[in-house]
């Protein structure tokens, strides 16, 4: 496990805090919310990860093959790196919970990593996850909280498919909940507004 797999961005916060990681979407980098977390979690350690793909210059977390369409051996790959960076920072940090927030691309390899290791985040806001296939069983800790914003509108995440993952995280314990916005792939201040509440207890 290494602090360094990932170019990123770091603030040190106060030992037994949260570990708060922040993670882009396409053609976003370490900086899309990094000061908007630290204004989050004002004493929490945030760490804020470069994607290691790029994607006709944009990083990217892992690889698809086309809009929609995942590069599913790059997902396993880039999900297992990630959560070994997680673990790495929580222990370095001295972290209490680890918590996440992910948008996009962001939210996808964040989220890909609640699937695969159900025990790392104790909570995660995804803001426009896709996850385009049937995960597998994880049955989660009660006690693991999940935020999910969306845009009923949104080209590139099917109101369905967002409907299909939230109903797999509920199935598989814990709390979830669904802040809707009506319009598309964008951030609307509804959703900041839930994000704020959703982390209201870690701060």
């Amino acid at each position: 496990m290494s602090t360094d797999s990932y170019i990123h961005k770091l603030r040190v916060g106060t030992p037994g805090q949260p570990a708060f990681f922040v993670f882009h979407g396409t053609g976003g980098d370490e900086n899309q919310f990094f000061d908007f977390a630290s204004r989050l979690l004002p004493n929490a350690t945030v760490i804020s990860p470069r994607g290691d793909v790029s994607e006709h210059g944009a990083a990217r977390f892992f690889r698809r093959k086309a809009e929609g369409v995942y590069d599913l051996d790059d997902l396993d790959r880039a999900t297992r790196r990630m959560a070994d960076f997680i673990t790495a920072h929580r222990d370095a940090h001295q972290a209490g919970k680890v918590v996440g927030l992910g948008f996009s691309n962001g939210a996808n390899i964040l989220a890909n990593v609640l699937i695969e290791f159900p025990d790392l985040f104790d909570a995660a806001a995804l803001m426009h996850p896709l996850i385009p296939f049937q995960p597998k069983a994880a049955p989660a800790p009660q006690t693991r909280r999940v935020l999910i914003t969306a845009g009923e509108r949104d080209p590139i995440c099917p109101v369905p498919m967002t409907k299909a993952f939230a109903d797999y995280l509920k199935a598989q314990g814990g709390e979830v909940t669904e802040e809707w916005h009506p319009g598309g792939h964008e951030i609307r201040s509804n959703e900041i507004e839930a994000v704020r509440a959703f982390l209201t207890p870690y701060m």
